[in-house]
């Protein structure tokens, strides 16, 4: 082996890297939010009455759970481009991993709310909450307690899957921004080294920043 290693380049890009790394966080951070909205949405819709509501959440869940990630930002991005709806990079790799996330979660918030126990509503509805009430002041601060852990564990894998970005022409992300070095100056390792290891921090800050959450919310 007599390849040269030159990380002095790789470490005078990190600022631009740390900047595209504040990219990377905004579309997991944004694609949690919104898949947790649609997750609970789904959730509800798989215990509903409804037939048609439960086969809308069954096939949103089945789709998200059974198909490469990959696919479902193509679909976003040419897919529903060739039907005549154009999405921007950032836009269709958000609404590719919302899509995951939401399938994802769905399940999980499913088996949350049945850990919930129906007392604690009927309880709710007897002091004279409604049932949305309920729902939302009893039942749903619960299920999040539930099922804090696992949204964490999405929460690191939404921040990995953005790197699906650059197939789509995303160049302002972590990996966006890596390829883009990477291009100029062939120095493949060392921006993928680096970039790796800023990916590592994202996902351990994740973790401790739950952890710390957990103690202070969970202690009692």
């Amino acid at each position: 082996m007599n390849y040269t290693f030159h990380w002095l380049p790789a470490f005078r890009a990190l600022p631009e890297m740390l900047a595209g790394a504040l990219v990377t966080l905004e579309i997991a951070v944004l694609s949690m939010l919104l898949g947790v909205f649609f997750a609970v949405l789904l959730a509800v819709a798989s215990s509903s009455s409804y037939r048609s509501l439960r086969a809308l959440a069954a096939t949103w869940v089945e789709l998200a759970r059974n198909t490469p990630s990959l696919f479902q930002i193509y679909m976003a991005y040419f897919g529903l481009g060739s039907l005549g709806i154009h999405l921007d990079s950032f836009v269709a790799l958000l609404a590719g991993i919302t899509f995951n996330n939401a399938g994802y979660l769905a399940e999980t918030f499913r088996g949350g709310l049945r850990a919930v126990p129906q007392t604690q509503v009927r309880a709710a509805r007897s002091l004279g909450m409604g049932q949305v009430q309920a729902f939302r002041l009893i039942v749903l601060p619960q299920m999040f307690r539930i099922v804090f852990y696992p949204l964490t564990n999405q929460m690191v894998w939404a921040i990995l899957m953005t790197s699906l970005g650059v197939i789509v022409g995303l160049n302002n992300d972590l990996t966006g921004v890596t390829q883009e070095l990477n291009v100029r100056s062939f120095r493949t390792f060392e921006y993928f080294a680096l970039a790796a290891v800023i990916y590592y921090l994202l996902a351990k800050l994740v973790t401790i920043s739950a952890r710390l959450m957990a103690w202070r919310l969970f202690r009692y």
